[in-house]
């Protein structure tokens, strides 16, 4: 919906307007229907507004509600809005606007920080009270919405996007070792609450931040689910497991039409955004905007899935639009691509999401998109070993399947300053799989992926692309509703039929079964994959620039050992290890990190 950014001074000077205006124009993309900027003495708001709820001027931000002695700043929505605010109403609050975000500040106002526990919804938001100077950050359950933060004894910065905050000035650029470590090893998933510059932290998913004037703060995480049995489902089968996923299903992807602009669908040809397709349609949606994308074949890999995404197209009779991408304008976009990462991510398929979003957003703002169904629902390849190993033991197994490369190779990858003794991936992951809960291996890692993996991979790499070009995208299935019932559902049921397999029982009557029992398919962008010409020319460039070569992140054996064999090393899922490095390189050079 938006980009948020603000400052609080705890010495007394006043708030930095420039530099939070700077922040706010760094994001302008994210909102390109307005902009405000708001500053009372240590503290300052800034804002880019993408107009989806309350199109009018009394919806703008930042949001001050004089009466309550509030400032609002707010990126996301949320879809009970609608409900909260009759609900407040009744208990006497005024309303002066017809927004989410009016909603937000008179919910604080009334149940404090336990504000949160009732949204429904995507969010991050900034509150600040003016009769205590005290600032409130919270972000939603799942990390939908980012929330990037810099601090030191004399002031906070926060935004919506790591490049806005590098934009305030004054953030150092020395990489954070630990997360270094992550990057190249744990499929590039940073978990929060690190990035890659140690100077800069995210606030980590379902966490609320109280900071008071003179600076102290304290977290309150308030959403956990357990991935364990729930009692009160004892004795259900798995047609009931089958009848309540699939109503709390329909439920999320009826909450996120909530808009006062149109909502279409990011189709993808697979079953996930399929059955988003098919859920409205059966809730008797008419002439729904559906989207697919395709690239140009390479490497002997087909560019695009439009076989299964226009069989859904055609069966529901959606508006639907193929978009082609010509081969010429991949490579240009690999720049706009990583200046909009908020953090280096090696997916190819960041490129495919940037283009798509250029091209969606010439129709409509907001768009429901399918991420988070294969870590809620079972859907990975690394999912089924797990079923026979004891949760104690279940660590390696994991590692052996999702982790790029093991902790010794990468002295030879890495120059000696940067690496780390110990194995942190490896620790970070047996520490998360021993926390109470979870009760199987599969659970376990379901888990991690839930609240790690998917926040720091796929839910980042849509809320960037999307954004970079003014669109909204809404994941139905990361309604925490949905998420909390999933976690409760025995494993067996979510591993069957190849994975996903509740979710095909939900499917299977009302869609295509050919799209339902398809084999998986990803995102293909094969010109990345398949390094060779002005790619790989990109990629060697990044990694021989003087600033690449001051900074001495990668050793140069291990390079020009990758540069001449550039398609011959790939991580443990497959990625191409050489751009894995390059990306990286990129990335810092775009954000002008020395």
């Amino acid at each position: 919906m938006c980009g948020l950014s603000g400052e609080l001074r705890f010495d007394g000077a006043a708030a930095d307007v420039d530099a939070v205006a700077r922040m706010a124009d760094r994001m302008r993309p994210r909102g390109p229907d307005a902009s405000g900027v708001w500053a009372s003495g240590p503290v300052a708001f800034g804002h880019r507004r993408l107009k989806i709820i309350d199109l009018s001027e009394r919806g703008s931000q930042p949001m001050i509600d004089s009466e309550l002695g509030l400032a609002t700043v707010f990126n996301g929505c949320i879809y009970n809005y609608r409900e909260l605010r009759g609900e407040l109403a009744a208990q006497g609050y005024r309303f002066f606007s017809a927004s989410d975000t009016e909603v937000i500040g008179k919910a604080y106002h009334r149940w404090g920080v336990r504000c949160v526990d009732h949204f429904v919804g995507m969010f991050a938001f900034a509150i600040h009270e003016r009769d205590t100077g005290r600032l409130v950050l919270g972000r939603d359950r799942l990390g939908i919405k980012p929330l990037y933060v810099t601090a030191d004894t004399t002031r906070v910065r926060f935004a919506s996007t790591l490049p806005a905050l590098l934009a305030s000035g004054g953030i150092s650029g020395d990489i954070d070792l630990v997360a270094l470590h992550h990057y190249l090893s744990f499929h590039s998933v940073v978990p929060a609450p690190r990035t890659i510059l140690a100077a800069v932290r995210k606030l980590p998913a379902a966490t609320v931040r109280i900071i008071d004037a003179d600076g102290s703060s304290v977290d309150e995480l308030y959403w956990h689910p357990s991935f364990a049995r729930d009692p009160a489902y004892e004795g259900w089968s798995a047609a009931d497991w089958r009848d309540a996923i699939g109503e709390r299903l329909r439920t999320a992807v009826r909450r996120r039409m909530v808009a006062d602009v149109g909502v279409g669908v990011l189709l993808s040809g697979g079953l996930d955004s399929s059955l988003i397709v098919a859920l409205l349609a059966e809730a008797g949606q008419e002439n729904l905007a559906t989207f697919s994308v395709g690239f140009e074949a390479a490497g002997g890999e087909s560019g695009d899935e439009f076989s299964y995404s226009d069989v859904i197209a055609s069966h529901f009779g959606t508006d639907h639009h193929q978009i082609r991408v010509a081969g010429n304008r991949l490579l240009p976009a690999i720049e706009s691509t990583v200046e909009a990462m908020s953090e280096p991510m090696v997916s190819h398929d960041c490129v495919a999401f940037q283009l798509l979003s250029q091209e969606v957003s010439r129709h409509l703002k907001v768009v429901q998109s399918g991420q988070g169904a294969d870590e809620v629902f079972a859907g990975y390849s690394w999912y089924p070993p797990l079923a026979g190993v004891e949760r104690g033991e279940a660590v390696e197994d994991y590692l052996r399947v999702f982790a790029d490369r093991p902790h010794g190779a990468l002295e030879a990858m890495v120059e000696p300053d940067y690496l780390l003794d110990t194995d942190v991936s490896r620790a970070f992951v047996a520490t998360h799989f021993a926390e109470p809960g979870a009760s199987t291996a599969v659970d376990a890692a379901l888990r991690i992926d839930s609240t790690v993996m998917l926040v720091e991979d796929p839910v980042k790499r849509v809320d960037n692309m999307t954004m970079a070009a003014g669109l909204e995208a809404r994941t139905p299935f990361l309604d925490h509703e949905l998420v909390e019932l999933a976690a409760a559902c025995p494993p067996k049921l979510k591993l069957a039929a190849g994975g996903k397999g509740v979710l095909k029982a939900v499917g299977r009557p009302i869609m295509p079964v050919e799209v339902i029992d398809r084999p998986k398919g990803y995102f293909p962008v094969p010109a990345i994959r398949h390094l060779s010409g002005s790619y790989l020319d990109l990629v060697r460039e990044s990694l021989s620039d003087p600033v690449a070569k001051a900074r001495g992140l990668f050793r140069a054996e291990w390079v020009e050992a990758m540069l001449a064999a550039p398609n011959d090393n790939r991580t443990t899922l497959g990625a191409n290890a050489l751009w894995q490095a390059a990306l990286l390189e990129m990335w810092l050079q775009t954000q002008g990190v020395a």
